[in-house]
């Protein structure tokens, strides 16, 4: 299962599977996510699927099941296993994200993301500003020297930017909130991906300043200055993640 900083660290090289089960659902889940098994489409039948990846059929069932749950496919009797469209899919779900992130990019998507991570970013923002701990403080200020100082890696300087967006959603205390972090993650890869096809060496730039105000007005305690302030922070992710997007 995909962890928490995981799709940032594979900017620098793809994890590997753990077992035979991981392998299987990653492929899978990629050949869906990519449109190798196209949407409204049959799998192959078992005895392909198991050739194909060299495992048993109890693992690849339950690979199957996973990816079940996950929306990506549906099980029919006398039918087979079908493809579902991405409008089925649990897309709040890391490993879902992971898989889209490392397919093909569809026009309209990243926007779409944008969109709902606006809306549930500035809230926590706002309720950070309201309900922070002076722990959660001290660790944001903490991630924000670390970005100072990983201004020149990318996979540093992105789970340092991470864990300060991570923190905020913590400081929310809204549990729902928490758990949408992982839209976050996706919107800062994404921009990462972007700064290091352009040939960017200061993953910082732009955004140092940004991050060292939110966290001053968090800790303030000024929800309207630290929802601005994030807000800058998205909208400047948001302009260079679009570049290298397909065109509509």
């Amino acid at each position: 299962m995909a962890e928490p900083g995981q799709l940032i660290r594979s900017l620098s090289a793809r994890p590997a599977a753990r077992n035979f089960h991981t392998f299987v659902i990653n492929e899978i889940g990629m050949g869906v996510a990519s449109g190798a098994f196209a949407a409204g489409t049959t799998l192959p039948n078992d005895a392909e699927m198991i050739g194909r990846y060299g495992v048993s059929r109890t693992v690849l069932r339950e690979a199957l099941k996973t990816l079940e749950a996950k929306g990506m496919v549906e099980a029919r009797a006398k039918v087979g296993t079908r493809v579902q469209p991405r409008s089925r899919w649990n897309l709040v779900d890391r490993q879902v994200l992971f898989w889209i992130f490392h397919a093909p990019p569809e026009h309209g998507f990243l926007e779409s993301l944008t969109e709902v991570r606006g809306g549930l970013e500035l809230q926590a923002t706002r309720l950070a500003a309201e309900r922070r701990q002076a722990e959660q403080i001290r660790m944001m200020r903490y991630w924000l020297s670390q970005h100072e100082i990983a201004a020149h890696s990318a996979e540093g300087a992105g789970l340092a930017a991470f864990e300060i967006h991570r923190l905020v959603a913590e400081a929310s205390q809204n549990v729902i909130l928490r758990s949408a972090i992982v839209l976050a993650e996706f919107g800062l890869a994404a921009a990462l991906r972007a700064q290091l096809g352009a040939g960017v060496e200061d993953f910082s730039v732009g955004k140092a300043h940004l991050y060292a105000a939110l966290v001053d007005h968090v800790e303030a305690g000024h929800p309207q200055f630290a929802v601005a302030t994030m807000d800058a922070i998205l909208t400047e992710d948001a302009a260079v993640s679009r570049l290298g997007q397909p065109a509509p």
